[in-house]
């Protein structure tokens, strides 16, 4: 097996239909580990489903791996990689260091589960774009599609996230909030629940998604990346995910649209 000091933090740029090429940096890299064990994670079953907070690779490191990196070809820099990037204690400092490199935008995606955290709050709101994951509109459906650690409640996820905005908004942030829903054949039905949360939180966008990446049967560095042809480089099984029809897909972006009047993002439109 590769030794974790020669694999690279920073992967990419590589194509993202919500902005553009994204360079990926990935603050855990040894294992899979993450609040959440979706039922359609790239990273397949998550290895260590945790809220524990702790570093994972050293600051230098990712400093040292991005200024090797391809960054100056990127629209966007996007923390995400093999697992949740609010797990990582150094988080925001990453980010201070790269915003001292370069005034490229960047993105966080995150399930929210550890927004609750103001110290979580203070490391994320020096990003440009939250993307914050929200599938379920009660606890039973948040347990059938999202998995999550023990203790983590969607009460505690909505309350997280409101408190980031809160925040946003009394610090003057520039930091635009996104929710990106994914849709699954558990949630489909579900459009009236979500408009309700959606108005709720007022978000500054919604991004609309269904899986476009197979679920992997075991766990591999490549799968924090893995598109299109990369996932033909996964050396094990794969196992792809029921999504959404063009048909389906447009009926939700337009009932949310008539419920919610939120600007709204769609994978199919791309």
């Amino acid at each position: 097996m590769t030794a974790l000091s020669t694999i690279s933090s920073v992967y990419g740029p590589v194509d993202s239909w919500r902005v553009g090429k994204s360079l990926g940096i990935d603050l855990i890299m040894n294992t899979s580990t993450c609040s959440f064990n979706c039922t359609y994670c790239q990273l397949g079953f998550i290895q260590d489903i945790t809220k524990e907070r702790k570093l994972f690779i050293s600051t230098e490191k990712i400093i040292n791996d991005f200024n090797l990196s391809k960054w100056k070809e990127a629209d966007i820099i996007t923390f995400s990689g093999s697992g949740e990037p609010t797990l990582a204690i150094n988080l925001g400092e990453v980010i201070t260091k790269i915003k001292h490199i370069t005034d490229k935008p960047i993105a966080i995606l995150t399930n929210g589960t550890l927004l609750i955290n103001q110290e979580v709050r203070n490391n994320v709101l020096n990003a440009d774009l939250i993307s914050v994951k929200l599938d379920a509109p009660d606890d039973k459906t948040l347990k059938e599609i999202n998995r999550p650690a023990d203790g983590v409640t969607l009460h505690s996820i909505i309350l997280g996230i409101k408190e980031l905005k809160s925040d946003i908004k009394d610090l003057n942030k520039s930091t635009k909030l996104q929710i990106q829903i994914m849709f699954m054949p558990q949630n489909k039905n579900q459009i009236e629940s979500l408009a309700k949360l959606l108005n709720e939180i007022k978000p500054d966008e919604v991004a609309l998604n269904t899986p476009t990446r197979p679920y992997p049967a075991g766990w591999d560095i490549i799968t924090r990346g893995a598109h299109g042809e990369d996932t033909k480089k996964i050396k094990f099984p794969i196992k792809p995910l029921k999504t959404l029809s063009l048909e389906e897909a447009k009926n939700i972006e337009n009932k949310l649209r008539e419920l919610t009047n939120l600007q709204i993002i769609s994978v199919y439109k791309n």
